[in-house]
């Protein structure tokens, strides 16, 4: 088997839930195999950063350079070509990054490209069965890909939860004198951070978050009311700010707010991977949906069949009753 490689993603020397991810989405593909994490940015946090992949990989390999501060997709492709072995298994997560990366990648290497991965079977030899999901999660595509040669797999995030794995206690290899010319069309120019509303959903413990099972904006009362129950804040799906019934600041999802509780209510929410991107920490999730075939009850903890509206007030009337 071609030798397994993963992007780690990483922000202010903290790194990424998705590391953990690769790491089990490598083991899926070759159980045995000695998978190597590459690193890039620039500055004292990357030594953070590559000793914590330590702890997941067996190798990390560490590219410093001033070029790779802000991963920009033009730049790390340019260096993932020039050090890559021809017959890699690259995997990036597929997120606004990963989806930026990816296909380029995968057409400079002449590998297979398959993105949005929910799931790695083996299937014969050096054949993998790779499920992803159509129409936002309605339907399964399976799709029969040769790793033998190499591939670039984007697995999605929060699908591939970790368990317990011991410290894979992996050597870091400073490989940033390979890192050569890193020119580019595309330059980055600053970060402009969102502007906080009246809460900062990040923060909270316990999230009520509705999507558009809500139907109306008057019902978001009934969500307001059952998380003033529960000592919850109000979230939303990208729907609802689009109807401009809460504000930007109260989303979730890869292109609103990351959001890491101890639990989330998904009310009326589909399960986009768009949504559940902005779901870190593996937190205990309700999922509440009429729609028996919705995408989100294939990663919560606990799934009601229920129209919200009428699940709601119930479940705030029996909480308020306990207290």
């Amino acid at each position: 088997m071609a030798q397994i490689f993963a992007y780690i993603v990483h922000k202010g020397g903290v790194i990424d839930d998705t590391a953990a991810e690769l790491a089990v989405a490598a083991k899926k593909i070759d159980a045995g195999a000695d998978a190597t994490a590459i690193v890039t940015g620039t500055g004292a946090d990357l030594d953070t950063v590559c000793n914590e992949a330590a702890k997941l990989f067996s190798q990390v390999w560490k590219f410093d350079n001033q070029a790779l501060a802000y991963p920009n997709a033009e730049v790390v492709r340019k260096l993932l070509v020039s050090v890559l072995p021809k017959d890699a298994i690259f995997l990036v997560p597929h997120d606004t990054f990963g989806m930026d990366l990816g296909p380029g990648l995968s057409i400079k290497l002449d590998v297979p490209y398959v993105p949005d991965v929910i799931e790695i079977e083996p299937a014969e030899g050096s054949t993998f069965k790779m499920v992803r999901q159509e129409y936002s999660g309605m339907a399964h595509t399976h799709v029969a890909c040769d790793l033998g040669a190499g591939g670039v797999i984007t697995p999605r995030p929060g699908v591939f939860q970790p368990g317990d794995e011991s410290d894979a206690g992996g050597q870091v290899s400073d490989k940033s004198d390979q890192v050569g010319d890193l020119s580019a069309k595309r330059r980055f120019l600053e970060v402009v951070e969102a502007e906080m509303g009246d809460v900062d959903i990040t923060k909270a413990d316990v999230l009520v978050s509705i999507g558009r099972g809500i139907e109306d904006e008057e019902n978001i009362e009934l969500a307001e009311e059952l998380a003033e129950a529960m000592g919850a804040v109000v979230s939303c799906s990208r729907p609802i700010v689009d109807a401009k019934w809460m504000e930007k600041s109260r989303q979730v999802g890869t292109s609103g707010q990351t959001v890491k509780p101890k639990v989330y209510m998904a009310m009326g929410i589909s399960g986009s991977f768009q949504h559940l991107g902005g779901i870190k920490g593996s937190p205990f999730m309700v999922a509440v949906n009429k729609n028996p075939k919705a995408p989100i009850f294939q990663v919560a903890d606990v799934g009601i069949v229920e129209d919200i509206l009428e699940f709601m007030p119930e479940m705030t009337e029996k909480i308020e009753e306990l207290q």
